[in-house]
């Protein structure tokens, strides 16, 4: 696969899960610690007024008791349904293992390197993730180093600009990547956006409406939106059926900017 060339860009917009991280470390490590620490959690916080704008923001029929809440979460976990008040939830979780060291973050070896030299050279990053922007930036402050042990904060790399679902809008709908650029106040053409989706299969709900979606296409949606993007193929990412011409690397270490 050849080296991808951009020319004039000058913000960069990174997916995280299967382009800068294992799809793995997010189905194998952080889904389960959420999974293993709720019960206890949702226990000791049921009635805490602290906890009470995070249970408002599920649907009330699955609030009727602790047991309720765990089910359901479960159940939104098993079926990977990207909405807003799980992902949240899922932050507040990750949270207690970041701090204690029980997680840390591994990113593929051509990351870091690859990222701290586009910053140096006065590019503009930010991320764009389906997971909140509380659990973005914990994903970035506990980055494992070569031993597996050393923690590294990259949050400094990424400030101001960390983009979900609730402040950007859907990755499949192109107006949410010109929100984004809008607000890092560059033009659509100067910006590269950098994923492992393409297309693939999608459900979405909101505590009011459910929604159904067979294909939501990232990098389809970026290049719409008049974005440059590029398809991140990764060992162990799913198959991704692109056209012929689809810009594609293997790693971001094939991506060279003039």
């Amino acid at each position: 696969m050849p080296t991808a060339t951009f020319s004039g860009i000058k913000a960069i917009i990174l997916d995280i899960e299967g382009t800068v991280a294992p799809i793995t470390f997010v189905k194998d490590t952080l889904f389960p610690y959420a999974l293993r620490v709720l019960p206890d959690y949702v226990a000791k916080n049921w009635s805490s007024p602290s906890f009470e704008p995070t249970l408002n923001s599920f649907p009330a029929e699955d609030l009727a008791s602790p047991e309720a809440l765990v089910a359901h979460v479960h159940d939104l976990t098993a079926r990977d349904v990207k909405v807003a008040y799980l992902k949240s939830l899922q932050g507040t979780l990750w949270r207690s293992g970041y701090e204690s060291g029980a997680l840390v973050t591994p990113l593929y070896d051509d990351v870091v390197t690859r990222i701290q030299s586009w910053k140096d050279r006065g590019k503009i990053l930010a991320i764009f993730s389906s997971g909140s922007v509380e659990a973005q930036k914990m994903f970035f402050a506990h980055v494992g180093g070569e031993d597996g042990e050393e923690q590294h904060d990259l949050t400094g790399l990424f400030e101001p600009y960390w983009f979900d679902t609730v402040n950007a809008g859907a990755k499949f709908e192109g107006k949410s990547y010109e929100k984004i650029v809008s607000e890092m106040g560059v033009e659509r053409g100067d910006a590269l956006f950098l994923s492992d989706h393409i297309k693939g299969s999608c459900l979405i709900i909101s505590p009011q409406l459910w929604y159904s979606f067979d294909e939501f296409k990232e990098v389809q949606a970026a290049l719409s939106a008049g974005l440059c993007a590029a398809l991140v193929i990764r060992p162990g990412n799913p198959p991704q059926d692109f056209a012929e011409g689809t810009v594609a690397v293997r790693s971001l270490g094939e991506v060279e900017l003039d």
